[in-house]
């Protein structure tokens, strides 16, 4: 028997030995507590043991004898009310899948030190990962209920102000400060199943057979799942060529590849099921790089061949104008794997619904795309497959594609039974796209006062095994390879390739982070070159509203790149470590492809429901409805409703990517906003009862490579440029992003944004790797990703700007989810150089205090 207690509960428990996570969340549904990683490393786990914060995965139960825990459903009603305000006010929430943990760790850090320093909450804080915020606001927010504890000073009350740039909260701050909120592996239905996809043991390799016996004798074993059993087995994001299961005799494209299912009845015993299948393999060699999927002679991993997707963009005479060029640059660039590491990780439950039908609750970023995939996979039509969303606890791109969601969904209709299918940590990392390593060949020329002439650029992306977003990844990266600059003569080349490796696709950033990298060094070494200096040559160089982009597109009167350089010019010239980097970055599909936002508001019990499918992964998007409606309408807080995305309710407003949302969602808002506002001139909200009003924004492009002089390639377009300066011991000491995003909604959540994807590109650009073995498998666990804690991000500023003017869409509101993390890191690596005059032109940085000992 273990004897412990729980928030103050006396426990006795006679079952076997166990994590005290597996007990809070299983045994006593104490769902606060998030499970991250199951590996000591992210923090959302934390508890305190006698006054002592610890993370919960790292302890068993009988450790626990006689010793008192408390976790985040412990506080105190003060405490509750407290935190909840701090981070909400501060703007420290965003997935949330964090935030208990923080919350524990502060409370911790509190109780002991009632008065903590800046110093002091980041040491507290930093074994708990935030993926999101870049812990600034995070930091600011403890500090905050510090105070009001130690004072006693009352929780003000919240205003119902939801004026457009405003710093109102998220309207889920309450939920996910408290743990409250559910994400779904919180979710808890009787008679739950478990499946468990078995991957493969080779990268490439013919499966010859699948032998279920031994499984099919354990008492807990319930169905063993192959892909005889997939009325239709192939399914893909935008290529159908991903496998549910791979069938016996054909061959594996990575190590991530699902070859069966095992539905267990017990969370418990499902790993000692997976492990009683035998499956045997014929190893062929696999192809693991760019130059071994395009080798002579190299065998097809898919029908069509071995490159997925071919870009091209050409402008003017590059040739000519490089030959009449004063000076001309030409460079290679590398940039690597990296991993998303979302807090939470991939989870999903389906379980019958109707007459064979499907209810599945994920975590996704389009429940519309589960929808399309899912009925795809069992050939049904979309009124029996009903897609809900619970919160989503990060993304970033990487809840894009089918991770567990068809997995669910099949084991659940074969078996007319709810089932749950989550990925550990180390599978999440072996399975889901990652971000596109690039090799990318870049010359670009200007004449001797430094205006930019032409450029030419060849880039070749790794897609990995499957299309996932190669396709559209590869675009943004030669669309963008310009940078946000005049160049008369522009030529971009890439190649999405295949090879048998983990595959790669929508991460934050989308291509651009990679070619940003690339043309913000070159710009540097033709400053060198003319005689002037880093800023001068980006501002003689930057794009006005009425001039061209490369792409053939006209920048509109909304642009705001000078505005953004103008604002980091004092940080630049203040310190000779400073360096300087710009990015541009659409807002929206673009090249063609159908896009829009759509909303219902209906009236309900006198309340107005906001009913879109938009997902949030953090970004705040329904805040941002709430602010739509209330800007358009003069509603109060207090009179709206923001649904979860579900498709028996919600329309269908594309995915979250591409930074579209507050723009197309928000734009969809707006015009069923303003039929409200027109019908609410004559009646009130109780004569509207029962009524409906739907807004439609669809965002009109040209496909790329489109004869137009000027093609409209994307909607809208953000800008920024970023300033980063080293400290003596050349590590960085403080960043500054300008970003021009068009009208503010949420300043808290915009510039939230602005830190923490400052923050990840800090990261990519000197701590984060994803190497991979000579078997093909991702060489690396969730604590050695090389994620930042709070001790290591530097003082972050934020300036928010605008253009001359305003786009007419969503009052002028833009993306700003990807552009953060553009300039970080060629701003870092420009510091650098300032600093020892050494060229780094792949990724990490070599050669500073953050790299990696070897050996």
């Amino acid at each position: 028997m273990y004897a412990f207690s729980v928030n103050g509960n006396p426990i006795e428990y006679h079952g076997p030995d166990k994590k005290l996570l597996t007990f809070l969340r299983e045994e006593l549904a104490l769902t606060g507590t998030k499970d991250g990683c199951s590996e000591g490393a992210c923090g959302t786990c934390m508890v305190i043991i006698d006054g002592k914060k610890v993370k919960a995965c790292a302890v068993r139960l009988s450790k626990l004898q006689g010793k008192s825990v408390t976790t985040i459903e412990g506080l105190s009603a003060r405490e509750a009310e407290v935190y909840t305000w701090a981070f909400a006010v501060e703007g420290a929430v965003q997935c949330g899948f964090c935030t208990p943990g923080m919350v524990i760790s502060a409370k911790a850090l509190i109780d002991q030190e009632p008065n903590p320093t800046i110093q002091q909450v980041k040491e507290a804080i930093k074994g708990n990962i935030c993926r999101c915020t870049g812990y600034k606001k995070i930091e600011l927010a403890i500090l905050r209920a510090a105070q009001m504890l130690r004072e006693g000073l009352p929780v003000p009350q919240q205003s119902n102000d939801l004026a457009l740039g405003s710093h109102y909260p998220r309207i889920d701050a309450e939920a996910k400060v408290l743990g409250t909120g559910l994400y779904t592996d919180d979710i808890r239905i009787d008679g739950m199943r478990y499946a468990k996809a078995i991957r493969s043991a080779y990268p490439r390799a013919r499966v010859l057979s699948i032998d279920g016996s031994k499984a099919e004798a354990h008492p807990h074993f319930i169905r063993l799942i192959t892909s005889d059993q997939v009325p239709h087995n192939i399914i893909g994001h935008l290529v159908q060529d991903w496998p549910v299961l791979i069938p016996v005799g054909e061959i594996t494209r990575y190590t991530g590849d699902a070859i069966a299912l095992v539905v267990s009845s017990s969370l418990d015993s499902l790993d000692e099921i997976a492990h009683l299948v035998s499956i045997t393999y014929e190893p062929l060699k696999p192809m693991l790089t760019i130059d071994d999927a395009l080798a002579d002679g190299a065998p097809a991993i898919h029908k069509g061949g071995n490159i997925l997707s071919y870009q091209h963009i050409k402008r003017g005479d590059v040739e000519e104008e490089l030959e009449k060029s004063a000076h001309v640059i030409s460079r290679h660039f590398s940039t690597p794997f990296t991993e998303h590491a979302f807090l939470e990780v991939e989870c999903a439950v389906a379980l019958p619904d109707g007459e064979g039908g499907l209810l599945v609750h994920t975590s996704g970023q389009s429940i519309y795309d589960e929808q399309r995939e899912i009925c795809t996979m069992l050939d049904l039509p979309p009124h029996k497959v009903r897609c809900h969303s619970m919160l989503v606890g990060g993304g970033f791109g990487g809840k894009e594609d089918m991770s567990v969601q068809h997995h669910a969904a099949l084991a659940a209709y074969l078996c007319d039974e709810p089932v749950k299918v989550k990925l550990s940590r180390q599978e999440s990392i072996a399975v889901h796209p990652k971000r596109h390593p690039m090799e990318i060949d870049l010359t670009v020329g200007c004449d001797k006062d430094g205006r930019l002439t032409a450029m030419k650029a060849s880039i070749y992306s790794n897609t990995g095994a499957y299309a996932s977003l190669g396709g559209p990844v590869l675009q943004r990266a030669c669309i963008h390879a310009s940078g946000p600059y005049r160049i008369p003569a522009f030529e971009s080349e890439g190649r999405a390739v295949y090879t048998n490796v983990v595959p790669a696709g929508a991460f934050r950033g989308f291509g651009v982070t990679q070619s940003c990298f690339a043309i913000e060094t070159v710009m540097n070494l033709l400053a060198d070159a003319v005689g002037i200096d880093h800023w001068q040559i980006r501002r003689l160089n930057a794009l006005k509203a009425g001039d061209t982009i490369p792409n053939g597109q006209i920048a509109g009167p909304d642009t705001g790149i000078i505005e953004c350089l103008e604002a980091v010019k004092d940080a630049f010239y203040a310190s000779p470590t400073a360096g300087i980097a710009a990015a541009f970055k659409n807002t929206g599909l673009g090249g063609g492809y159908p896009d829009t936002g759509r909303c219902i508001l209906s009236v309900e019990g006198g309340m107005v429901h906001i009913r879109t499918s938009a997902a949030c992964m953090g970004q705040g998007v329904a805040t941002v409805c709430m602010q739509m409606v209330g800007e358009s309408c003069g509603l109060r807080s207090d009179q709206i409703v923001v649904e979860e995305p579900d498709t028996a309710r919600t329309p269908d407003s594309g995915t979250s990517t591409a930074s579209r949302q507050t723009l197309f969602t928000g734009e969809a808002v707006r015009r069923a906003s303003l039929k409200l506002k027109e019908a609410l001139a004559t009646r009130t909200l109780d004569e509207l009862e029962g009524m409906e009003f739907d807004g439609e924004y669809i965002g009109e492009t040209d496909v790329f490579g489109s004869t137009k002089e000027h093609p409209v390639s994307h909607v809208a377009y953000s800008y920024s440029a970023q300033v980063a300066t080293l400290d003596d011991d050349r590590r960085v000491a403080k960043i500054v992003a300008a970003c021009d995003v068009g009208q503010v909604v949420n300043y808290q959540s915009l510039t939230g944004q602005v830190e923490g994807g400052v923050a990840m590109g800090m990261g990519y650009a000197l701590t984060e790797h994803f190497p991979i073995d000579e078997e093909g498998n991702p060489a690396v666990k969730f604590a050695t990703l090389g994620l930042l804690k709070a001790t290591e991000v530097p003082p972050i500023e934020v300036k928010v700007v605008q253009g001359p003017e305003r786009h007419p869409i969503a009052y002028g509101a833009k993306g700003v989810g990807e552009l953060t993390t553009l300039a970080t890191a060629p701003a870092i690596a420009a510091a650098y150089y300032r600093t020892d005059f050494i060229e780094r032109n792949s990724l990490p940085l070599k050669q500073t205090p953050y790299e990696r000992k070897k050996g």
